[in-house]
């Protein structure tokens, strides 16, 4: 049986002269990629669940050039597609010496498949706007794409899927009859997403990386200690949440990791070496469900990554998976991971550009609610008062960083830390003094909650570093219009005082920054870039029109 190209190729890292591209085929083979210039790599494929999966490491590019690339099933050219009406797919390299190289930073998240996959009367898919445009000047094509969650929806599922569904599952089943549940499920996801022509064609020419949010799993993932609780007496779940991390594991992750990384991965090793790794797979999701425990020593599996490019640091954070839940001792990120993280903040660098798929700026009144609901949840006078707050932290989805108050004021205060600079900072070293300089700008990249804004954090004195939370979202999705008012009243200051006075009263400190909104919201769907050049940065959202192109909707600028 010939293999056939099902889905990729994807472009993922581009890491010096070396690039890793991601593919799916319909059987085993081994792949090869050939670039321009004679760089190539090979790779033969591993499988589990009966589905077949490479990762290519292409050696040898020249450095700040354009490679145009194919790739090979054994002998059998599958990429360019024969007679494609797309230009071809390159990988661009960096200069040797990027330091004075812009960086360019494309983000958003929150995409579900295409309109004839749905059947909803969704707005134009701000993705395929973007391939669109970037397909016409290809000369301006970012450095990298930053995909902040919800890159499938496993709870939310089209017509299309739901059909599978009822096709094949077995009589009796006991799951939800419209959600997926099995690895299986999960890459019809995958293959009526990613097959989209214009969004493959930019998966192929665009490095991408990737975390999840909740709909990857389900709706409102490791929202508290009682969700899990509750959701580990369903029978389907243990099935869904090992499928769920592990297909996220393939199809997502693997590419996040540089060629480097990918050696150093134990369970990438065991599995590419395997002749069938489902159960390697299969356990393994099962083992990374845990968001850990205050007493919890171990350290769990990091889904959270770092990549550097020029003078440009990235650190994009789980939110999700290993959420300490622990009552009294909520985390959104374990300690061991939390100090992953600090290390990742000390550096040589100009700009810190963290990830957080759940915004660290939410509108004010929104944040004093949830940093109520948190403290309520929490009570120890009343088990009722306790069991109220957490059915509203449910019924409204309070579970950002304000829900986890603790790890709120400790980003704050790294951001302060870092953007102040001087003896004892946690930027990088200048000179032989012991001083620190501040970053040229501190940048927080989210996407969760379906409107585009752009917020300045201000914290109580003059400081060279400004510190800006970039929310996008959806690329391709919508939010109700009856929640819409009430997302642009959270911004007004007489609302946020009397939810902070809510708050308040329930015990939540007063937070230790406190923020005003530049642009936005906007509520259509929306890509963002933000463009990075010398000490300036620039922060760009574009919406789409009704026929399909990108125009701008929210911009702020910003330097020391």
């Amino acid at each position: 049986m010939t293999a056939q190209l099902l889905i990729g190729p994807l472009l993922r890292r581009v890491t010096g002269d070396r690039a890793t591209i991601w593919v799916e085929t319909s059987a085993p083979t081994t792949v090869r990629v050939e670039a321009e210039g004679g760089a190539s790599g090979s790779a033969p494929t591993f499988c589990a669940y009966g589905h077949h999966y490479a990762l290519i490491v292409v050696s040898g590019l020249a450095p700040g050039s354009w490679h145009s690339y194919r790739v090979l099933l054994e002998d059998h050219e599958v990429w360019p597609v024969a007679g494609s009406p797309y230009p071809p797919s390159v990988i661009r390299t960096r200069a040797a010496d990027d330091a004075d190289q812009p960086v360019s930073l494309l983000f958003g998240s929150c995409r579900q498949a295409t309109p004839q996959a749905t059947g909803r009367q969704l707005p134009p898919d701000a993705l395929d706007a973007y391939a669109r445009r970037l397909m016409a000047d290809p000369d301006h094509r970012p450095d990298l794409l930053v995909l902040l969650g919800d890159q499938v929806y496993a709870d939310e599922t089209s017509h299309k899927v739901r059909r599978f569904l009822r096709r094949n599952r077995p009589a009796g089943h006991d799951g939800p009859a419209d959600q997926v549940i099995t690895f299986e499920e999960y890459t019809k996801l995958y293959l009526e997403s990613w097959r989209d022509p214009e969004v493959r064609w930019l998966f192929s020419t665009v490095p991408s990386v990737m975390i999840f949010d909740d709909h990857e799993i389900i709706d409102d993932w490791n929202t508290s200690a009682s969700w899990r609780a509750d959701m580990a007496r369903e029978p389907w779940w243990r099935e869904r949440i090992s499928a769920g991390l592990a297909s996220y594991w393939v199809y997502q992750h693997l590419g996040n990791l540089s060629p480097d990384e990918l050696d150093a991965d134990p369970l990438y090793q065991k599995v590419s070496a395997a002749e069938d790794a489902t159960d390697l797979l299969h356990d393994f999701g099962l083992g990374v469900d845990d968001p850990g425990s205050a007493e919890n020593t171990d350290q769990p599996y990091q889904w959270s990554f770092a990549l550097d490019l020029g003078r440009t640091r990235l650190v994009v954070l789980d939110n999700r998976c290993n959420r300490v839940l622990t009552p009294g001792a909520r985390a959104m990120l374990p300690a061991a991971e939390w100090d992953w993280f600090i290390s990742q903040a000390h550096g040589d660098y100009d700009h810190l550009v963290v990830g957080s798929s759940l915004p660290w700026l939410m509108p004010p009144a929104i944040h004093h609610l949830e940093a109520w609901n948190e403290k309520v949840s929490e009570s120890r006078r009343s088990r009722r008062w306790a069991a109220f707050g957490e059915k509203v932290r449910r019924a409204f989805d309070l579970e950002h960083w304000a829900a986890f108050g603790k790890s709120f004021d400790a980003l704050g205060e790294l951001f302060r830390r870092l953007g102040e600079g001087g003896v004892g900072a946690p930027g990088h070293r200048v000179g032989a003094g012991g001083a620190y300089a501040a970053p040229a700008s501190i940048s927080v990249l989210s996407g969760d909650v379906h409107h585009s804004y752009v917020a300045r954090a201000e914290f109580g004195h003059a400081m060279a570093t400004p510190v800006m939370q970039l929310t996008c979202s959806p690329i391709h999705n919508e939010v109700p219009l009856p929640l819409r008012p009430l997302m642009r009243v959270a911004w007004l200051p007489p609302v946020t005082r009397a939810v902070r006075g809510l708050a308040k009263s329930a015990g939540a400190s007063k937070p230790l920054v406190r923020w005003k909104r530049l642009s936005g919201p906007y509520f259509g769907n929306a890509i963002g870039t933000l463009s990075l050049d010398g000490r300036h940065a620039q922060a760009l959202i574009e919406g789409t029109t009704k026929d399909g192109r990108l125009h701008e909707v929210v911009a702020a600028e910003y330097q020391p």
